[in-house]
């Protein structure tokens, strides 16, 4: 584990750890405020976000945008990582073992930034943040705490691009987690 950002940053450069990053163009390493009270987690990078190499910034995050503005969450003022840090071909799930690579990039990120709610966007981060034990379609829109740490599991923004129904839940979870922030 690396006690700064400067270092863990260097750390994924070159990362090699799995088949991910024979693909890649850029790491989606993360973005946002490093000491921002909440943080959103994400499965993987889209093709966008491959190109940029910034996470949420394809229609997924175009969509993700338009939530926090109009619920009043400014992007600038949280964090954002995904599970895995290169694109899974063809913007599949990523597997077991290529999370598993990843996952201590991840716990690094979440250590130094410290947040007081992480907000978990979809059944991929869900699982690999809480355990498998966790499906979304059951723990959606219900606080869990471990360790200190406020998680509220919601739908990816891609789901919401598939199905406009869980646009109003999505709506309402994100509400959910700005009444929290405020308290």
């Amino acid at each position: 584990m690396y006690d700064n950002w400067e270092e863990l940053e260097n750390s994924i450069v070159n990362c090699k750890k799995c088949k991910l990053c024979n693909n890649r163009k850029n790491i989606v390493f993360g973005t946002g405020k490093k000491d921002a009270d909440l943080m959103f987690i994400g499965e993987g990078p889209g093709a966008d976000e491959d190109i940029q190499g910034i996470p949420f910034v394809g229609k997924a995050g175009k969509l993700m945008n338009m939530a926090f503005d109009g619920i009043g969450i400014d992007r600038e003022q949280v964090y954002i990582a995904n599970i895995v840090k290169c694109r899974p071909p063809g913007n599949r799930n990523p597997e077991d073992d290529e999370a598993v690579a990843c996952l201590d990039y991840l716990r690094n990120q979440v250590m130094l930034v410290k947040p007081k709610i992480i907000v978990l966007l979809g059944s991929v981060a869900l699982k690999n943040i809480l355990g498998k034990e966790y499906g979304i379609t059951q723990s959606r829109g219900k606080w869990i705490e471990k360790k200190g740490i406020l998680y509220m599991p919601t739908w990816h923004p891609a789901a919401l691009l598939r199905d406009d129904n869980k646009k109003i839940e999505f709506w309402q979870d994100l509400k959910q987690v700005k009444q929290k922030m405020q308290l």
